[in-house]
């Protein structure tokens, strides 16, 4: 296996409870998702389809009341020595998760960047802080690396903004502060929890290109936690569709985008306005996600498919393979199912896509 190849996280089997006042929420119900060195992989889905709480896991970040039922989450990294090593996250104490991999080798871009940053500290501070803890640093060696990393994610004037404070920047410079917090230990891999939620269309596509430039320069390995299906399209080489706390759909950008099988991947396509449609409304998903509290029986999906079978209520369906690198979780794929074709506004769409991407093929 060549070098960018190698498997550098893999998540198996990994299933999470959370203990609430209304009872057990079974949020993660069996998540498997691998991602490779320099890769960039995208998880999209709605808002509590566990996305975040996936990450969380590797990054022991989880609140007190979560409960982890089984899986692994198996991180491959190069130790000082030189040797590869292959360390379970799940399994480590949280202590010497926070000192050996929590920044010096994943580090994590939240979606609000002043709740990340500290209100109280310079923006050098901020960045030097990680130096020290995890490279050792000497103050004069960390201030430079600071500054470096400062006109890395296009900082003017790097040496005024390393002594000001976050409220003195606008967002979009904070949200390149944060990028830069979590550069300052030289990780392996970077997770972007909705890095431009909060920014305007224009900033929002500085940073995802800023994002993509550092991965080339460091080789990075990139993870998206995003709803967005256009930041999708513009950075993932791999894309993991979730719905109700399971991954139903994994496959390339292409596949998902210009091949998708999973009702619920059309329905979030259909959702996406494009310039040329005809219609006057903008789809949505019928319904709402199941609440977790009382676990569906069958696919958790099927209330919301128009496409559903009688087999969709009684079980749930396991991942059926499309093609190499194509999978998906519904019993349409099943040899004996009856053949259903996406919504034709959908095929449509897909059409328009295609005729689109082949201008700059």
């Amino acid at each position: 296996m060549s070098e960018e190849m190698k498997t550098i996280l893999d998540i198996k089997d990994l299933d999470i409870s959370f203990k609430t006042s209304a009872g057990t929420v079974h949020a993660i119900r069996g998540v498997n998702l691998n991602l490779c060195k320099g890769e960039t992989v995208a998880i999209v889905g709605e808002s509590g389809s566990g996305k975040s709480v996936t990450m969380k896991a590797a990054m022991g970040l989880l609140d007190s009341n979560a409960v982890i039922n089984s899986g692994e989450i198996l991180y491959t990294y190069t130790d000082e020595s030189g040797q590869e090593q292959t360390a379970d996250l799940l399994k480590m104490p949280k202590k010497q998760l926070r000192q050996q991999i929590n920044g010096q080798r994943i580090a994590m871009v939240f979606q609000d960047p002043m709740t990340s940053l500290d209100p109280t500290m310079t923006i050098g501070k901020q960045i030097m802080e990680g130096m020290f803890l995890h490279k050792h640093m000497g103050k004069e060696e960390a201030r430079k690396r600071a500054l470096e990393l400062l006109e890395l994610v296009g900082i003017p004037d790097a040496e005024k903004r390393f002594r000001n404070y976050p409220h003195q920047l606008s967002g979009g410079m904070r949200q390149r502060v944060v990028i830069a917090i979590a550069l300052s230990a030289d990780p392996d891999i970077l997770i972007c929890d909705e890095p431009t939620t909060a920014l305007d269309v224009t900033i929002q596509a500085r940073i995802l290109d800023l994002i993509m430039d550092i991965q080339k320069k460091m080789g990075l390995s990139v993870i998206y936690i995003t709803h967005d299906l256009g930041v999708v399209a513009k950075v993932a080489d791999y894309v993991d569709v979730m719905y109700a706390g399971k991954i139903v759909e994994v496959g390339n950008v292409n596949e998902i985008f210009f091949a998708p099988c999973h009702p619920y991947t059309w329905g979030l396509l259909s959702a996406m306005p494009d310039l040329d449609t005809d219609d006057e409304r903008l789809f949505s998903i019928p319904g709402s996600p199941p609440n977790l509290l009382h676990e569906p029986k069958g696919d958790a999906f099927a209330a919301r498919n128009q496409f559903a079978l009688v087999i969709d209520e009684k079980a749930e369906p396991p991942m059926f393979q499309v093609s190499r690198t194509h999978w998906a979780a519904t019993w349409l794929l099943h040899p004996d199912a009856p053949k259903v074709q996406p919504p034709p506004e959908l095929e449509a769409m897909l059409a328009r896509a295609r005729k689109e991407a082949e201008k700059y093929l």
